[in-house]
């Protein structure tokens, strides 16, 4: 594929730091082989998450200058506000720190224990934010989304036959809301379309239940929705967002993405009476409605960058550049999850690492392995990250996918940096015959793969336990 060139020129530069090989070797066994412990300054090429990691453009910057930082009213709040109304089109807009601030909120206000949101995917914090409360987090994505190598051009959609099912076993007294997560992260960076969302909102209007949607990469989600579903060839990004949000009632974002900032979310909602006790909560844990836990100037700059990410040039390059990564990497056999997301290449960890069970952690010695090597840190989306213990059973129970992602920072890495990745990965494939198992000395209770710790097996005992 030929890759658009850059839509824009780089005014300011970071230098980065040379790590030998050796200092990486100590700096992730001292980290007990979790990426996360490591300094970001010894990392080379920084793929953990496209979270918060986007360069700002001069006119973000600029509206840094122009923050209004009273207590209450701020300029910038109306003009945040009155960006997320244009664009999504709810009326109530709740200001929050950043994405996992908006799902604490809405959950701890609306669910109760024994309580079940449905989603496509959740992903981690979404997921830990929903069981927080006692309820249950539960996927229903398409069956096709859970067969890396197969392609389909929506592997994102939520199963309507499965949510039917579910609304009328459980009935709206136990299912507050469902869930939407565009692009659905968990299983790839897939996207959704617009006809499975008038499809969801339909079994969502027989069972009388609200449908919201986790909106963090909603750009990404509507270009996907102009180059592959028919109907949508000859609509601006903008107005497809548009229609894609009418179908729902509310939405979370973390601005930390789309939003092209570096902190920063929101709620939105039709609902004025779940609003006005969202905001009351807003008060206690956060701030003043009208800034939320944020200064005036991320709020400016959250609303530039929500304009910003609907360039059709700049979503060009984006998704190209991603695309780009993954064709490297699938023309020299390395499997990878098809097709190739919007925001991130997944690697197909257990096909890339045959020989190492997902007891012991595939996806997790990858990722140690790619910083060790080549200083490069990608993330586990697998059995570390999603793996648990069945409360029925007691037997640890893993995710179907066990995935590494490889997130691109928006507006950060130059086709340059990309070839690196490429390259990288390829020669790891080729010698994926050492990488051994790892099994955990320490983890957390909720989102253990923040700060678990980690050892490499012997040869031996990874035998022995396989």
């Amino acid at each position: 594929m030929r890759l658009p060139a850059e839509p824009f020129r780089i005014k300011v530069v970071e230098p980065l730091r040379r790590v030998s090989r050796e200092e990486r070797e100590r700096l992730i066994r001292e980290a007990g082989l979790n990426i996360f412990a490591v300094p970001a300054d010894s990392i080379s090429v920084d793929l953990l998450t496209d979270s918060g990691t986007s360069a700002m453009s001069d006119r973000q910057w600029a509206g840094l200058m122009m923050g209004d930082e009273s207590y209450a009213g701020s300029r910038n709040f109306f003009h945040f506000r009155d960006t997320v109304r244009e664009i999504f089109g709810y009326p109530h807009v709740i200001p929050t720190h950043q994405g996992r601030m908006a799902e604490n909120l809405l959950f701890s206000t609306v669910l109760k224990k024994g309580d079940v949101v449905p989603n496509n995917s959740h992903f981690d914090t979404t997921r830990a934010n929903v069981e927080h409360q006692g309820a249950e987090a539960r996927d229903l994505v398409i069956a096709e989304a859970l067969d890396p190598v197969r392609h389909h051009p929506f592997k994102g959609n939520l199963d309507p036959v499965r949510l039917d099912r579910t609304l009328g076993e459980l009935g709206r007294e136990r299912v507050p809301l469902v869930m939407i997560t565009i692009t659905n992260n968990s299983g790839g960076g897939q996207p959704v379309s617009i006809a499975n969302v008038r499809e969801v909102r339909a079994v969502c209007d027989r069972h009388r239940v609200p449908l919201f949607f986790d909106a963090c990469r909603f750009a990404e989600n509507s270009w996907f929705i102009r180059e592959r579903e028919p109907g949508y060839a000859n609509r601006s990004i903008r107005e497809i967002a548009r229609e894609l949000f009418s179908y729902g009632d509310g939405c979370t974002m973390s601005a930390k993405k789309d939003g092209l900032v570096n902190i920063g979310g929101f709620l939105a909602m039709k609902n004025a009476e779940w609003a006005e006790r969202i905001t009351n909560l807003l008060i206690l844990v956060e701030g003043f409605p009208t800034y939320g836990g944020l200064a005036g100037r991320d709020l400016e700059a959250m609303a530039i960058g929500l304009e910003e990410v609907l360039h059709e040039d700049y979503l060009a390059f984006r998704i190209g550049q991603v695309a780009h990564l993954g064709e490297m990497l699938e023309q020299a056999g390395v499997p990878i999850v098809k097709p190739v997301g919007g925001h991130a290449v997944y690697l197909d960890a257990r096909a890339f690492l045959p020989h190492v069970p997902q007891s012991q952690y595939p996806g997790q010695a990858l990722v140690v392995a790619l910083y060790r090597e080549f200083g490069i840190r990608a993330v586990e989306v697998g059995s570390l990250m999603f793996g648990h213990r069945d409360s029925q059973t007691g037997e640890m129970a893993y995710p179907q996918l066990e995935l590494v992602r490889l997130a691109v920072p928006r507006r950060v890495y130059t086709t340059e940096h990309m070839r690196f990745v490429a390259e990288s990965v390829i020669e790891l494939y080729q010698q994926r015959d050492r990488l051994k198992g790892l099994r955990i000395t320490y983890e957390a209770p909720v989102l253990r793969h923040f700060t678990a710790r980690l050892e490499e097996l012997s040869g031996a005992e990874a035998a022995a336990i396989r």
